[in-house]
């Protein structure tokens, strides 16, 4: 069962079948997908489902998911040319070769767990490596790097909630991190979304990827291997 509080990713099946369509387009209609490595943490059984779908009947696969993927009609390719993965989930790296910028098909949602004021001068988190400049407010948020969101994300990342951004503060820490709201109106369970989506933190993994200085394939793949998925249209 999946928290409604708790960090999940959350797969988009319409910008899955969209980014296949650009890889297609880009890479042949003889290529197959790659869906080592759990299909970079997207789920074999969701992706291959959605493949079949749109006609793709061969993929690479990791031996241990070859029989999940056949049994919706995908067959192990081991020595075919792949299809760019980038384009297929929606990976920042992929804007370039693509006609139209591609959506990410994984977003990193959580919760505002709790809200609290903080007075100028006070610190946040782990070693205080963030000091309120003037008194704000803060949200403590579902998510920290023990479900890999990358701990050097605090002080360069930013998270939406209700529609805009606010800055994540100090140090991420193992399950939560901390958010300058100010004087926004949000509360306690607002859905907090890190990257994905279709608002302004659609794009926040090219942010990730800069901060952290991992791929944003390794980002995705390491949050689909640990949190709950669950798929949307």
């Amino acid at each position: 069962m999946i928290s409604p509080t708790g960090p999940r990713v959350r797969l988009s099946r319409s910008a899955l079948v969209a980014g296949v369509g650009q890889a297609i387009e880009a890479g042949g209609a003889d290529a197959v997908a790659d869906l080592r490595r759990d299909a970079y943490g997207h789920g074999v059984l969701f992706v291959a489902e959605t493949l079949a779908q749109v006609g793709i009947r061969a993929a690479v696969l990791d031996p241990e998911s070859v029989e999940v993927a056949q049994g919706v009609g995908i067959a192990a390719a081991p020595d075919a040319p792949t299809l760019n993965p980038g384009a297929i989930f929606g990976f920042p790296e992929a804007d370039s070769e693509a006609g139209d910028k591609p959506r990410p098909v994984m977003s990193l949602v959580g919760s505002v767990l709790s809200i609290k004021a903080l007075r100028a001068g006070e610190g946040v988190s782990y070693n205080y490596t963030h000091i309120a400049s003037q008194d704000t407010r803060i949200a403590l948020v579902s998510g920290g790097f023990g479900q890999g969101v990358a701990r050097s994300l605090g002080n360069h990342a930013s998270v939406e909630i209700r529609g805009a951004l606010y800055p994540v503060v100090g140090r991420v820490a193992m399950d939560v991190c901390v958010v300058d709201i100010g004087g926004a109106d949000l509360a306690r369970g607002d859905e907090v979304i890190y990257f994905g989506g279709e608002g302004p933190a659609g794009p926040a993994l090219t942010t990730w990827e800069a901060a952290s200085g991992l791929t944003a394939a390794e980002l995705v793949c390491a949050l689909g291997l640990r949190l709950p998925r669950e798929v949307v249209a």
